[in-house]
């Protein structure tokens, strides 16, 4: 639930949504038909763990802390 929350704050803004599919290779499509697919949502949170930026304003949008993002994308990875 996490991961698509983030996802859900990545894509409020066009540059970030642009940068979010450019770095992880993604596509709209591929966003629209994987939202289960833990690959895609790991994805997503990592791209937020790589811009220290982006992860303090995701975690501050949803309410968390930005160690629970990054948790969150390792989880998902193992």
């Amino acid at each position: 639930m996490l991961a698509l929350e983030a996802l859900g704050w990545a894509l409020t803004d066009e540059r970030r949504a642009d940068r979010l599919l450019s770095l992880t290779g993604l596509t709209p499509e591929r966003l629209r038909h994987g939202l289960d697919d833990r690959s895609v949502q790991a994805a997503v949170l990592e791209f937020l763990a790589a811009h220290e930026p982006d992860l303090i304003a995701a975690a501050d949008a949803l309410n968390t802390r930005p160690e629970v993002l990054v948790a969150a994308a390792q989880d998902l990875n193992a």
